[in-house]
């Protein structure tokens, strides 16, 4: 039985050891790409001490690995395991109930107790480390060579930490690992719940390149129950055969390799964090504070659109549920939606708007068009509508929509009406306009959103168009005097009225080492305005800025000091791996580098912006608009050429001028495809 005293050092050890930022100049990489992920050779490291975390989840679970090592190559990893759907009975205020996931941080006091020909293992010394999907981490004491690899359950609420012990010595040698079975109970809203971390008892004799294998479990049950006889390898084979699907669906192939793997691992980012709730299963950010949930812009704004393209069936599900959850919330008053559903649906939030109703437009009518299935567009329909309806009820005498805040909640000023909400409404209705004709919707209604767009546009250019410090741009709203990151949305919408001066603004008024601060001379910083940033500078056609700052970052956020996703904030949060802000990264490319727009529910616009020094990139295993497809962008002399191709046959082949809007329909698809 683990003492409240043992708990105390637990989390006073977690603080100890804790990921608590970075020192070195962003400029610098730790890591270099290995087979299928990263590698950090820590032998020849000689930037030491350095610590890092790491998210990973699955259906019933979450943890955030924190682990390192010291100047001598000493390792140390805390684990600290989430179980969203266990919930506690917290006491302090109310907020305290939206974060009342069931905890625990484990720390060395779980390693287990290994000898060597009876002697006690002494510490080992860190060689590599190496991040695919899995955490494996690489060390040698005593002869032996020790591999301990850490993975979530796909559908389990269980953690697991494999131990590989390779005798690397030349001679035979005893191995035992005493059985350990560690116990806490605590009292939850679902009645007492079990904390184990157990392994099971190893007696092993080596020979010189032989190994023996042995299983860490964290788990967590309610009751007395013990989880059921686990077959650790099936459950590494299940982890494993997520990676592979996520991996070899939408493969971004590209002249630079780590693009290619910062998109790879993105996708595996984002595509984990679905979890098994009372709403179905369902996308959720995670980060140690958002699980079992979903949030207008994270699920419905950010991820949504993304998951069609990927094809992977349970995302979509989670994305769909996401859609009809905050659909119930409009009613026929017009009230405000919520803007999340969290602890399984059963807490809403907030109070403010902060342009939900707009969020929502501009992410189901691009999911339900990029899903491209029929059935599911009919029922999205009505909510879209209604978000469209809500928007036009909050115009202001300028025609610009007003809202209480935006995504940010309140952390900065954001006036009765921002360029966000605004911008979002305008892209939502470009996009119901496509979604109207594919449905054979009443010309009025098309024309009625057609028109709307088109007076949101003028709105936006004579509301928020402004010159800033000499440039060219937009005030975020009316009395602001300042440059903030967001002002990069009407490019990603496809307004380049301001384009020179907002890219400008973006890259010499507002970079940092970090991507895009959040308003010039802060020194906050969210990933999710450098993504949309970069993704609308490669709409806007300005491909080489675009690439040069997208390298900056990717390396920066792969291969530097805090890997391998990109992350929600700083100094909030302290860079948190969100799993949506993975899914903006991979939009980057599907709608900035590939500049595909979905038109209708078998079609997409594609502007290509391929690279000077690329002559050709592609994406393979494309999963959207209800088939499976392939694209090939090549560089024909001064022109580009744009394939696509299907169940393995060249459908369309085109050719124009770098900057040519190409138009490709698939007529063989069949519209009302299940989403899984």
């Amino acid at each position: 039985m683990v003492t409240k005293s043992c708990v105390k050092t637990l989390l006073i050890s977690l603080l100890v050891i804790g990921f608590s930022g970075y020192s070195r100049a962003s400029d610098t990489t730790r890591w270099g790409l290995s087979s299928g992920g990263i590698q950090w050779k820590v032998s020849n490291d000689k930037h030491l001490p350095h610590k890092d975390n790491i998210e990973m989840s699955g259906q019933l679970i979450s943890a955030i690995i924190t682990y390192g090592v010291d100047a001598q190559r000493n390792l140390f990893v805390s684990r600290e395991v989430y179980w969203p759907m266990l919930r506690t009975t917290p006491e302090g205020p109310d907020y305290m109930k939206y974060r009342a996931y069931l905890k625990r941080t484990f720390a060395d006091e779980v390693t287990p107790d290994i000898t060597i020909n009876g002697k006690k293992l002494q510490p080992s010394k860190v060689t590599a480390v190496s991040i695919n999907g899995f955490l494996s981490i690489i060390s040698l004491a005593d002869g032996v060579l020790i591999q301990r690899t850490l993975f979530p359950s796909v559908d389990k609420p269980f953690f697991y930490e494999k131990w590989e012990l390779i005798n690397k010595s030349k001679k035979p040698l005893i191995i035992k690992v005493a059985p350990m079975f560690h116990i806490q109970k605590e009292k939850g809203a679902f009645g007492e719940y079990t904390i184990e971390a157990s392994t099971n008892e190893v007696n092993a004799q080596l020979l010189t390149g032989k190994s023996t294998t042995f299983m860490v479990l964290f788990a967590a049950y309610t009751g007395d129950v013990q989880p059921a006889a686990v077959v650790y390898k099936n459950e590494e084979d299940k982890r494993n055969t997520f990676i592979q699907q996520i991996s070899n669906n939408l493969i971004l192939s590209t002249p630079d390799p780590v693009l290619n793997r910062a998109f790879t691992m993105a996708k595996i980012r984002t595509s984990e964090s679905l979890f098994k709730t009372k709403m179905g299963l369902v996308h959720s950010p995670g980060g140690g504070r958002y699980y079992g949930g979903v949030w207008a812009n994270d699920q419905v704004e950010y991820a949504g659109p993304f998951f069609p393209f990927l094809g992977y069936a349970p995302a979509n599900e989670a994305s769909l549920n996401a859609y009809r959850k905050f659909a119930t919330g409009m009613k026929p008053d017009y009230k405000k939606i919520w803007s999340s559903y969290e602890m399984e649906g059963d807490l809403t939030c907030c109070s403010k708007d902060r342009g939900d109703a707009a969020m929502y437009a501009y992410g189901a009518s691009l999911y339900a068009l990029a899903l491209g299935d029929k059935k599911v567009a009919e029922e999205l329909w009505p909510a879209i509508e209604w978000c469209l309806e809500y928007n036009q009820r909050m115009r202001n005498e300028a025609g610009v929509i007003e809202s209480q805040t935006d995504e940010m909640e309140g952390r900065l000023p954001t006036g009765t009406a921002n360029l966000s909400t605004s911008s979002l409404a305008y892209g939502g209705l470009i996009s119901a306009v496509n979604l109207a004709r594919s449905l054979h919707k009443p010309d009025t209604i098309i024309q009625k959103y057609s028109k709307q767009a088109t007076d949101l546009r003028a709105a936006i250019e004579s509301y928020f168009g402004a010159d800033i410090k000499g440039l060219h741009t937009y005030k975020y709203f009316k009395e602001h005097n300042s440059l903030r990151s967001w002002i990069c949305l009407p490019l990603v919408m496809g307004i380049m009225e301001r384009k020179e001066g907002t890219v400008k603004a973006l890259f010499e008024q507002l970079w940092t080492p970090n991507g895009l601060a959040t308003e010039a001379g802060d020194k906050e910083f969210w990933d999710r305005s450098t993504l949309y940033g970069l993704r609308g500078v490669f709409i806007a056609g300005e491909t080489e800025q675009a690439l040069n700052f997208l390298e900056k970052y990717t390396r920066q956020r792969l291969l530097g000091d805090h890997v391998p996703y990109p992350v929600e904030a700083y100094p909030e949060g302290n860079q948190a791996h969100l799993a949506a802000e993975s899914a903006l990264y991979c939009r980057i490319f599907t709608e900035g580098l590939f500049g595909i727009t979905p038109t209708s529910l078998n079609s997409f616009t594609a502007i290509p912006r391929l690279p000077e020094g690329w002559n050709q990139m592609s994406l393979q295993n494309i999963a959207a608009f209800g088939t499976k497809f392939n694209i090939v962008v090549n560089r024909k002399g001064s022109k580009i050429q744009m394939m696509v191709s299907e169940n393995g046959k060249i459908i369309d082949r085109k050719e124009g001028a770098p900057g040519t809007a190409f138009k490709f329909v698939f007529p063989s698809k069949t519209s009302g495809k299940k989403v899984s």
